[in-house]
């Protein structure tokens, strides 16, 4: 059925209103402050990298999972919602000409947010079924600086790094200093890390004498699949 031009209007205009509404009322209170990630937010339709059973979710603060399995986001198989996705992305302070790394795709927006600020990004998702979701949202979306790559960021060889940005767009009970090799001098890598019921999101730079680590803020988020757990200490 064709819809009549006033009512797509109104529609494409409820649309816009409400990814505004996601950027000043849930983004920007949370300290994501700079202009290119901000722009990034305003440019890269969420709602297509939205499986279309979920599209109302789109613009809300949730993780919307990413399939039909109740147990999707407990299993990681889900996006982020938008304020961790752009606060992590801003906090990383990423420029222009640098290279980034991503552990855990997903849909593929986190990696076209990234898209926009960075030159290039390669994107790693364990899932298959979501690698391939991924690479057709993200070529919709004309994001030709993507590379999405079916592998487990945890072990797998990494030939195109090293890299002046890692991010991983989930949680890990400990930060995986394996990546660190990965990671240029002066690097920047993130993930949010810790055990329910806190975790914390943290970042640590790369440098010759020490890696500064810091933990500015707290969030919970689903698990990546493969990355190694905290000792357990039994009395």
């Amino acid at each position: 059925m064709n819809l009549p031009l006033n009512s797509l209007l109104d529609r494409d205009d409820a649309t816009e209103n409400a990814r505004y509404n996601m950027v000043q009322q849930q983004v920007r209170p949370w300290n994501v402050d700079t202009d290119v990630v901000l722009d990034a937010l305003y440019t890269v339709r969420r709602e297509d990298f939205t499986p279309p059973a979920h599209h109302a979710l789109a613009f809300m603060d949730v993780e919307v999972p990413l399939t039909d399995d109740v147990a999707a986001a407990a299993q990681g198989m889900c996006m982020l919602p938008p304020r961790v996705e752009a606060r992590m992305i801003n906090d990383l302070d990423i420029q222009p000409h640098e290279r980034v790394l991503e552990i855990g795709t997903g849909s593929g927006y986190s990696a076209a947010l990234l898209s926009r600020v960075a030159r290039e990004v390669v994107t790693l998702e364990i899932n298959p079924e979501l690698a391939d979701m991924a690479r057709e949202n993200l070529l919709s979306a004309g994001c030709t600086n993507v590379t999405v790559r079916v592998a487990d960021g945890s072990k797998d060889v990494l030939p195109e790094g090293p890299f002046d940005v890692i991010l991983l767009s989930g949680s890990v009970e400990i930060l995986p200093q394996e990546l660190l090799p990965h990671l240029k001098e002066g690097g920047r890598m993130a993930a949010i890390v810790g055990t329910l019921p806190m975790m914390r999101f943290t970042r640590i730079e790369k440098q010759a004498n020490q890696n500064l680590t810091t933990t500015p803020w707290d969030v919970v988020a689903p698990r990546l699949q493969g990355f190694a757990k905290a000792s357990r200490f039994a009395f």
